[in-house]
């Protein structure tokens, strides 16, 4: 099959990989984006699987706290970037995330036939038609998530007016002010770094089985690239490996990665946990996270500004 400008541009942009080497990819997978994706990993050109943190769409990231130990987040998203700016949009973002703090819903379904706080007569899916009439552009609540804290507290943090979101529940059996500035520097790390996963053993085996037939295929691509006197057997490449996946676990895993704020720029997030309870006569542990991000794994709609203008012109 034919292989467009435009699908070659999309892998560009997903792997930092070269025109030709997208272009290959995508031939030898008949154009299937996430199968290219893999082909280049495994080959060792692909910089970074980005995909799953594109930011795609327009729109804002809120949360609601309640509480010490009641915070919510939602995704509203709209068809535009100026939207995002507008105070009405914005009021209306910050609305359904106190909708959703209070919310026993426990899927979007039932969060949109909730009833809308401001009016008992409305539901919270009536309330985002009002809008759209008044913003005069789709707009959808597209998710929200609900953490109530049971043996701790949750700590919540916004990046970047809303583009990032973020609530954390950590277990302490001490609550301060220092300590409560503590899982928010955790929530601003979450932010910053995007963890998959708390500690290495929520990793899937899936994942962890998925994640060796990479590396070893990178592995052996590097290994028969060397003269042949300097390669290494297959079972020597298999135990480099351990190493190689450790670091790339290390950096997924939030306990494990090193704490944005380290003044050493070696200590984890976990040791600086353990530092401030000790200080504090508590244990702290991070339960579990949630990391909204506008547009999170969506594509934007591409358009060409001056195009549209000078359609409008001739009709």
């Amino acid at each position: 099959m034919a292989i467009t400008a435009a699908q070659v541009k999309q892998l560009r942009e997903l792997t930092g990989a070269g025109i030709m080497e997208c272009k290959k990819a995508l031939t030898k997978t008949e154009g299937d984006i996430d199968a290219a994706v893999e082909e280049l990993r495994k080959a060792g050109a692909a910089k970074a699987e980005k995909k799953a943190n594109r930011i795609a769409a327009e729109g804002l990231c809120y949360v609601s706290q309640k509480n010490e130990k009641e915070a919510a987040v939602v995704e509203v998203n709209s068809e535009t970037d100026f939207v995002a700016s507008n105070a009405k949009f914005q009021a209306f973002v910050q609305k359904v995330a106190d909708a959703a703090v209070e919310t026993k819903a426990t899927d979007l379904e039932g969060f949109l036939a909730d009833k809308w706080p401001e009016d008992n007569a409305e539901t919270v899916k009536d309330a985002l038609v009002n809008m759209i009439a008044v913003i005069s552009e789709k707009l959808s609540i597209r998710r929200f998530a609900k953490v109530t804290a049971e043996n701790g507290i949750v700590a919540s943090y916004v990046h970047g007016g809303g583009r990032i979101a973020v609530l954390v529940e950590a277990d302490t059996d001490v609550v301060n002010d220092e300590i409560k500035e503590a899982v928010r520097n955790v929530a601003m790390q979450v932010a910053a770094l995007s963890p998959k996963y708390v500690r290495a053993e929520e990793i899937p085996q899936a994942d962890r089985d998925h994640e060796k037939e990479i590396l070893m295929a990178q592995a052996i691509n590097e290994n028969n690239a060397l003269p042949e006197e300097k390669r290494k057997p297959e079972a020597i490449l298999e135990k480099m490996l351990i190493g190689r996946l450790n670091k790339e676990f290390k950096e997924v895993c939030l306990d494990d990665q090193i704490y944005v704020k380290a003044e050493d720029g070696k200590q984890s997030v976990k040791q600086y946990l353990d530092a401030v309870g000790k200080k504090n006569g508590a244990k702290i542990s991070i339960k579990r996270f949630v990391r909204f991000e506008t547009g999170e794994g969506m594509e934007k709609r591409e358009e060409n500004f001056a195009e549209e203008v000078m359609s409008q012109i001739k009709h």
